[in-house]
């Protein structure tokens, strides 16, 4: 069985950070991977889409068919409604609620702040979680542990192929040791309500 993940949001905000934790970890229990990432316009602020598709057989193609996806991560709401056509019907999306604005909306002075992407979300697909972001972060003391926190509901909604404490074990062995406590503190945050 392959499992889809597809992972979207803006330059900087960690999102190919996070496939790779994902793909990683499949890679260490002796899984198939294949990733791809499409980069917009630039490193920060262009939009990001990473696609990790994980099985115990060969996989052909890293890209995931529209329809396809088990689990849509959005790091912003606005880039979750955009990707939604890769989604699979009943498909679980886990989404942080702060909106970026994008380069052309700062651009032309027009306002968004994501409510009605997330407000699109909420009202149409049946198995969507906000994750508050803002307040994880504050919690944690940093912003960086944005990604972690999406990956964190992602795991504790049972589609993401890695458990919590397979998660945690993750960021013990792929990310640096002085991160390791803010990004603990972060799992537990979205996980247990800590």
């Amino acid at each position: 069985m392959t499992k889809n993940i597809l992972l979207c949001g803006v330059g900087g905000q960690g999102t190919v950070k996070a496939s790779r934790i994902i793909a990683l970890s499949a890679m260490e229990e002796g899984r198939n991977v294949r990733t791809a990432e499409t980069i917009g316009m630039a490193q920060r602020g262009g939009c990001v889409v990473s696609h990790v598709r994980i099985s115990d057989q060969a996989i052909y193609s890293p890209l995931i068919p529209k329809g396809k996806a088990d689990l849509l991560i959005a790091f912003e709401p606005g880039e979750a409604v955009r990707c939604i056509d890769y989604l699979k019907e009943n498909g679980v999306i886990i989404v942080n609620r702060k909106a970026v604005t994008p380069v052309t909306a700062s651009l032309s002075g027009s306002s968004y702040d994501g409510s009605d992407a997330a407000s699109y979300l909420t009202e149409h697909f049946p198995n969507v979680r906000l994750i508050d972001g803002d307040r994880v972060s504050e919690q944690c003391g940093s912003d960086k542990v944005l990604n972690i926190a999406l990956l964190a509901g992602a795991a504790a909604s049972g589609e993401l192929g890695i458990s919590v404490e397979g998660l945690k074990d993750a960021i013990r062995k792929q990310l640096p040791e002085k991160t390791h406590a803010m990004n603990m503190k972060a799992v537990d945050i979205v996980t247990k309500g800590a």
